[in-house]
């Protein structure tokens, strides 16, 4: 008998303590703060203890065992609940006491920054460059930040922009089993803030400099105009300062609360506008860049804007709106083009989706939804693997973004602006390895359906004989979808650019993920761009090293001369890397191939088909 006591003892206790690991992985997967972690410890040991003077007593037995358990396992519940994480600010350092930088004064009044660790870079983190977009100013055109009368400590970054998001233990599972990038820390125990009240940027400059005014590199950041913010590491600029360059990236507002059209809306505004909010959030973030970043050491007169994806197109369709060009000279696009944009009847159609599915019938209505469910409605109805994502993009609306931002470039609209821009080989890989095969062929075969619905029966067999001619598989589709949605946009707009008078310098990145079916998928660039080997969700590894530098360099270069081309002396390799400006007649590029950086005529590879799917670009997005 007491032989079975002690091998109860032994099981109960192992189990108690492999429960109590299993709890406290997922608190920490969950990001409950440490306080519950304590208290997840301290009920087990009270259980333990609890069982151990009840069998002292004799008093134990199993309605004591079960009641006990159930009462413990309610205790663990109630805790993971009430210790959930709390929404908090990202702090833009992770050092203890960080170094506060002097005071500098911009229009709206004083501030400090924070120093990285080795006080090489400055980061001044959200600072606003205009009203909160709440209440009466929500669906408004941005109006300029308030001023302030104490000095404003900028040193966290300030909430991400309404949109979906997952439950942290959703992210975590997804880290681990998905991206396989989760990595464990005690420095994260909370949700990202997240709010309507988005609008401000954040600056990253060499430390105490004092020299002659430096290039700034305006970011935007991508994410479909659904998701993103500005403070992902993959879009810190600590790389890009430590280089003598400014670079400053920002949140704008996104999904329905950014690119909402109605004829409601259009009359109460000034300027007829609706549905480019996040535009016109992009340029007022410019427009306090001209103004103020003089005071951060940057040149006011040497801007370039820069952006991937989402933040791509933005770019590519900043030099259309009015006014705008004053506030910069340069910029890079990659992977983003003015195909990535839809028609105000398209506009509308996805806005009554969401309304209809909100039950509302005015935007009076709309502005009774609370800011959680009309980006959580988006989220179900327009998110990115959704059957109606990767819908949500500006409107051409003829006001603040032409009808057509193809004949505008080809007018010369852009002539004066210098332009790096290009895409990956295999954008559309990115989803495919997010959904899998099967998933993904349902998805695609639905968009082309849809997207051959709109074309000429002569267009249709020329896309038929295009999809014949790719391997069996998702590559008929996949192929396709590159073509359309990435790569002709590219052509496009280096033809039109070159055709009115301007300079376009374009790539074709070819470097590969280790990840299975991703290739040169989509955003497999950025991270090598912003120089962070250590994040691989997407690529699998780390790339050449001698590469990413060279990459880096020929942007930064493009930022302070308007040129990306290196001399011998300062390319990464020690050999030269002349970058051809794109011409109509040999059509030539820089293949940023993995380890063997060249220019090349289009012809060479036959990179776009100009015959069967070059025209598709009259049709713009998906």
């Amino acid at each position: 008998m007491e032989k079975n006591n002690t091998n109860h003892t032994k099981a109960f206790t192992i189990s108690l303590i492999v429960i109590t690991v299993l709890y406290l992985v997922l608190l920490e997967l969950s990001k409950n703060i440490l306080i519950g972690w304590g208290i997840g410890i301290l009920l087990a040991v009270l259980f333990f203890c609890l069982r151990f003077f009840l069998i002292k007593n004799e008093h134990w037995n199993r309605e004591y065992f079960v009641k006990g358990s159930l009462l413990f396992i309610a205790l663990l519940l109630v805790n993971y609940l009430v210790t959930g994480p709390r929404e908090e600010l990202t702090p833009a350092v992770d050092y203890k006491n960080p170094e506060v930088t002097g005071v500098v004064h911009v229009a709206q009044g004083d501030l400090t920054g924070v120093y990285t660790e080795d006080h090489q870079v400055a980061i001044y983190a959200g600072i606003p460059y205009a009203k909160p977009p709440v209440d009466a100013l929500r669906w408004k055109e941005p109006q300029p930040a308030e001023n302030w009368n104490e000095v404003k400590k900028c040193d966290t970054f300030a909430p991400m922009a309404m949109q979906p998001v997952s439950s942290p233990l959703y992210s975590s599972l997804a880290s681990m089993i998905g991206t396989h990038d989760y990595r464990f820390s005690l420095k994260d125990q909370y949700k990202e803030a997240m709010s309507e009240d988005c609008l401000y940027l954040n600056i990253f400059a060499p430390a105490d400099y004092e020299g002659e005014p430096l290039p700034v590199i305006f970011f935007i950041h991508g994410g479909s105009l659904t998701t993103g913010r500005s403070y992902y590491t993959e879009y810190r600029g600590e790389s890009f300062a430590k280089k003598g360059v400014i670079l400053v990236n920002f949140a704008y507002r996104l999904g329905v609360f950014g690119y909402m059209t109605n004829e409601a809306l259009a009359a109460e505004s000034p300027n007829g506008t609706t549905g480019n909010y996040g535009l016109l959030d992009q340029i007022m973030a410019l427009k306090w860049v001209h103004e103020n970043i003089e005071g951060f050491g940057g040149d006011p007169d040497n801007v370039t804007i820069f952006g991937e994806s989402a933040g791509g197109a933005s770019c590519s369709l900043q030099p259309l709106l009015k006014g705008s060009q004053k506030y910069f000279k340069r910029l890079i696009a990659q992977s983003g083009s003015p195909s990535m944009t839809r028609s105000t009847e398209e506009s509308i159609e996805y806005t009554n989706k969401i309304m209809d599915a909100l039950g509302c019938k005015t935007v009076a209505d709309l502005q009774k939804i609370s800011p959680r469910e009309l980006a959580d409605t988006q989220g179900r109805l327009l998110g990115m693997y959704q059957v109606l994502g990767l819908r949500t993009w500006p409107e051409r609306d003829g006001r603040i973004v032409p009808t057509d931002p193809w004949e505008a470039y080809a007018n010369g609209a852009v002539k004066d602006i210098d332009i790096l821009h290009g895409c990956n080989k295999d954008e559309i890989n990115t989803f495919l390895a997010a959904l899998g095969e099967e998933n993904f062929m349902m998805w695609a075969a639905q968009r082309t359906a849809e997207m051959k619905a709109k074309l000429t029966d002569e267009e249709k067999a020329l896309v038929e004989s295009y999809c014949n001619d790719q391997a069996e598989g998702y590559e008929k589709y996949s192929r396709l979808i590159d073509q359309w949605l990435w790569i002709a946009p590219v052509f496009r707009m280096s033809e039109n650019q070159t055709m009115a008078g301007g300079e376009s310098y374009t790539y074709f990145l070819t470097a590969e993920s280790a990840v299975p079916l991703m290739k040169s998928g989509h955003a497999t660039d950025v991270p090598l761009v912003f120089n962070h080997p250590e994040l691989t969700a997407l690529t699998g590894r780390a790339y050449d090293a001698t590469y990413t530098k060279t990459i880096r360099k020929m942007w930064v270069q493009f930022a302070k001369t308007g040129n990306p081309s290196l001399s011998a002396d300062i390319s990464p390799d020690g050999k030269a890397k002349e970058w051809p400006v794109y011409d109509l007649g040999d059509k030539q590029l820089m293949i940023l191939d993995e380890f063997d950086i060249h220019p090349e005529k289009e012809s060479q590879r036959k990179i776009v088909d100009w015959d069967r799917t070059y025209f598709l670009t009259k049709y713009f997005t998906i």
